[in-house]
């Protein structure tokens, strides 16, 4: 935490813009935190907003199988990463996240799938509501919290500005009777408004 946000965070990004929204921290509900993914830099903007300092629980992100190579892997594993085959998901990672919902840490799930570096628009991946549908079967309900991260560049450079902005909160509960891509167009809408605001303070 020391390394990366006060020392990396610091002296790379000049500006860092934390956009609430009026937005609560929910406390009596499992969090999925549902982020736009524009850059490797996500998690450490992620970790500054909702980290340990701010909500005294670490971030737990779900990445790709791909990603968990070499130092990199090593460097992420640290960080507070885990991967999943997006392919063939194993029955001990979905358990184990499944387990972090349920036990009200913070799961951070990239529903785009991959680093969408310019912000096209992409079919969600289907996995982030099938989580959440499997963990309702023993929580109450399930906050999920879509966000926008914007760079002043394209590819964040030394002295870019960075926004992550809140946006609307999506809740599954007893009553949700939604289609998985009724859910993923909701949240895509939720996550694109809460960008386009990151990107106006990025000037952008």
């Amino acid at each position: 935490m020391f390394i990366t946000q006060d020392i990396v965070m610091k002296i790379f990004f000049k500006k860092k813009k934390i956009i609430n929204n009026k937005f609560l921290i929910p406390n009596n509900s499992s969090v999925i935190l549902a982020p736009t993914h524009r850059s490797r830099w996500d998690g450490l903007i992620l970790t500054m907003a909702m980290g340990r300092r701010v909500t005294k629980k670490d971030c737990r992100f779900m990445v790709t199988k791909s990603e968990m190579i070499g130092i990199q892997g090593w460097f992420l594993k640290k960080l507070g990463c885990f991967s999943i085959n997006q392919l063939s998901p194993s029955l001990a990672v979905l358990r184990y996240a499944v387990d972090l919902i349920v036990k009200k840490k913070q799961l951070v799930v990239f529903p785009e799938g991959k680093i969408n570096k310019h912000g096209k628009k992409i079919v969600l991946k289907e996995g982030l509501f099938r989580l959440a549908r499997l963990a309702k079967k023993k929580a109450t309900l399930i906050t999920i919290i879509p966000i926008g991260i914007a760079y002043s560049e394209v590819n964040p450079k030394f002295r870019s500005n960075v926004s992550l902005c809140f946006g609307e909160p999506l809740i599954i509960s007893d009553n949700i009777n939604f289609s998985i891509n009724e859910f993923n167009e909701i949240l895509h809408e939720k996550m694109t408004a809460a960008e386009n605001e990151a990107l106006k303070i990025v000037g952008r």
